[in-house]
């Protein structure tokens, strides 16, 4: 499993106040990580991550950072979480698959799993046997919350492509719905050219930038059964 960027990990931390060094925090394991960050920082954290990781914002991992809980309840969250982003890397190979605090990331491009031909966004095959499998994996835990990201790269009109990167995050939403995952778990959000994780000036960097992006949530449910098994 990959490990978000170290920069990542240092302002959840250093925001929280709850490790001394870079050394202490590769030292813990994902799930400690979620124990220890506090519930009271958590928008505040989300907001400083979302706006200082990779070329742009990312937003996914602020939503993420920022719906922690933290105590032994993030501990047990982060447990949940940890089983399940290893399933997603089992049964979903083209997906690079991120542990952040309480949540997963889950980032398709168009190397990876679930990709949409260049000026279109309705989805092909390939792109359906991935969400497939990734669709199972949502029902088997059915306890967190979906947040669904559409991007592109910066090639063309600033206005298209952020119609565009709208369409291909609805084209996943669709999907899920069309397969049993209920609307009411999963958001949607579009950001067009303007969250480039890679370098736009070289064509690798454009197909990588060409993405969807998915952050996974504890729930309400979940969190009240992580704070019930952890007093």
């Amino acid at each position: 499993m990959k490990l978000t960027k170290m920069k990542i990990i240092t302002f959840v931390m250093t925001g929280s106040l709850l490790f001394s060094s870079c050394e202490a925090i590769k030292n813990t394991n994902k799930t400690q990580r979620g124990a220890a960050g506090g519930a009271a920082g958590g928008a505040v954290i989300g907001g400083v991550i979302g706006n200082n990781v990779g070329d742009g914002n990312n937003t996914a991992i602020g939503a993420i950072i920022g719906g922690v809980i933290g105590g032994a309840a993030g501990g047990y969250i982060g447990n949940r979480m940890d089983k399940q982003a290893r399933e997603i890397e089992n049964q979903v190979p083209g997906a690079e698959v991120n542990r952040v605090g309480e949540g997963i990331n889950i980032t398709f491009d168009e190397n990876s799993g679930v990709y949409f031909a260049i000026n279109k966004h309705d989805l092909n095959s390939a792109s359906q046997e991935s969400l497939g499998k990734l669709l199972k994996i949502f029902k088997e835990y059915d306890n967190t919350n979906i947040l669904i990201e559409g991007h592109t790269d910066n090639t063309g009109r600033a206005e298209y492509n952020m119609q565009l990167s709208e369409k291909r995050a609805n084209s996943v939403a669709s999907y899920f719905t069309q397969n049993g995952i209920s609307s009411s778990r999963y958001s949607i959000k579009w950001y067009g050219e303007e969250q480039p994780k890679y370098d736009n000036e070289t064509v690798q960097g454009r197909s990588q930038n060409r993405r969807v992006e998915i952050a996974i949530i504890a729930n309400e449910d979940l969190k009240e059964e992580a704070k019930k098994n952890t007093n």
